[in-house]
């Protein structure tokens, strides 16, 4: 093979270098230097491979014939007929013959091509980025024994161009991949968000839906029913004695009622606003418990909490009433207090006892502890419980992150 002059390998070289820029993906890149290349490295056949991150799979980009390694799509590393070379095992590989050298025909070996198109003459280098191999550069011709090592020494220079430029192009197309990978979960991730948004806003107008019926037909029957017991009881037409437990099973049932239809329709929360929602359910929850519980609430969201779309604000307070509920109930507490806090992140709300703590009160409502999480995790709250200070009482906290447009209501931002 005729030896070219230095000056002449420079100025191929330049070229070679002039040529990658502005290729933005593999294909293309190898094909703008392949005829620069052929004046160093004659050649039938010219491919690129790269590693894929992991390193168990390697992509072919090739010009000149076309084969299965380039319309292939990634395969197995350990399948290629040059893993010795990607593997980092060989400096190179040069062959006279591939058609009938073993380290290219091994079992379980992809080397159809080279027998389909006759590439006997072969030579390989590696690509190499701070010491490691992320690829090899590949040159094969018809001809046998056209290769020698002042060309495995030109590849090599060759190599040392292509390489810094194919690892960029690498990292580019694997930050695409993720950003499109990432894109793709975010608008599943949102899409089910809003779905169970939907979901719970169409599950809360049916609750108001009952709790209106049940106050305007069943309580006021039953109200009427209990006026009647009483004047009959009065007019001594019936033995009082007798309807006494009849009127006060009664009273007791329009008082479950009651409680029914508060927590169906929120209605001091849509008329008052959160805090003072959440001030009702704790003086009632304490009031019904006839325990001596003393409470503190703090609002410091500046009034940002009564933004909020009403279907977050009612999961909100679902879950703050919850959380009260289960503090009255099971806490065995002296003391509740609940702080609503606004941030430059979002809402926090937390609510704190001095009770038995969450390790020892494990008897606790297991189903509403996950109704909380569940209500949390449908508009993108993060949802906390644990030990409060000193493993004393219990805290539950929920974070709710948030976004505005100048057109929309504040809206929860889903949580990565």
């Amino acid at each position: 093979m005729l030896k070219l002059a230095p000056s002449a390998l420079l100025d191929h070289y330049l070229g070679i270098s002039r040529l990658l820029a502005g290729q933005l993906e593999f294909r293309s890149a190898i094909r703008a230097v392949a005829a620069e290349i052929s004046h160093i490295i004659p050649h039938d056949h010219l491919d690129v491979c790269i590693i894929m991150h992991g390193g168990k799979y390697h992509t072919a980009y090739e010009t000149g014939i076309e084969t299965a390694w380039g319309n292939h799509p990634p395969a197995l590393v350990s399948g290629s007929p040059i893993r010795s070379l990607l593997w980092g095992e060989v400096p190179y590989l040069l062959t006279e013959d591939a058609l009938v050298d073993p380290r290219f025909n091994f079992e379980g070996a992809f080397s159809r091509p080279i027998i389909d198109q006759s590439l006997r003459s072969r030579l390989h280098v590696p690509l190499k980025v701070e010491g490691d191999v992320i690829g090899a550069l590949s040159c094969s011709a018809h001809a046998a024994a056209l290769y020698g090592l002042d060309d495995v020494a030109n590849a090599r220079s060759i190599a040392d161009l292509l390489s810094p430029y194919f690892f960029a192009l690498r990292a580019a197309e694997q930050a695409q991949q993720s950003a499109i990978v990432e894109a793709e979960a975010r608008a599943r991730e949102e899409g089910l968000r809003l779905g169970a948004l939907k979901l719970t806003e169409a599950l809360e107008s049916e609750r108001q839906r009952i709790g209106m019926d049940l106050h305007d037909q069943t309580l006021a029957d039953l109200t009427r029913l209990s006026r009647r017991l009483e004047r009959l009881t009065l007019a001594h037409e019936i033995s009082g004695e007798a309807l006494e437990p009849l009127a006060r099973s009664l009273q007791h049932c329009m008082q479950d009622l009651r409680q029914i239809i508060e927590e169906a329709k929120p209605s001091v929360l849509q008329l008052f606003g959160f805090a003072q929602a959440v001030e009702n359910q704790l003086d009632r929850s304490i009031r019904d418990s006839g325990l001596s519980i003393t409470q503190t609430l703090v609002d410091a969201t500046g009034g940002i909490i009564d933004q909020l779309e009403q279907t977050v604000s009612i999961a909100l307070f679902r879950i703050t009433q919850e959380a009260i509920n289960n503090a009255v109930r099971h806490a065995q507490a002296d003391h509740i207090s609940v702080t609503l806090a606004g941030q430059s992140d979002g809402i926090s709300i937390e609510i704190r006892d001095d009770g038995i703590g969450v390790g020892i009160a494990d008897h606790r409502n297991g189903t509403g502890i996950d109704n909380m999480k569940t209500r949390a995790r449908l508009i993108s709250a993060e949802f906390t419980m644990m030990d409060g200070r000193g493993s004393q009482g219990t805290v539950v906290a929920i974070h709710l992150p948030l976004t505005e447009t100048p057109t929309t209501r504040l809206q929860p931002r889903a949580i990565k």
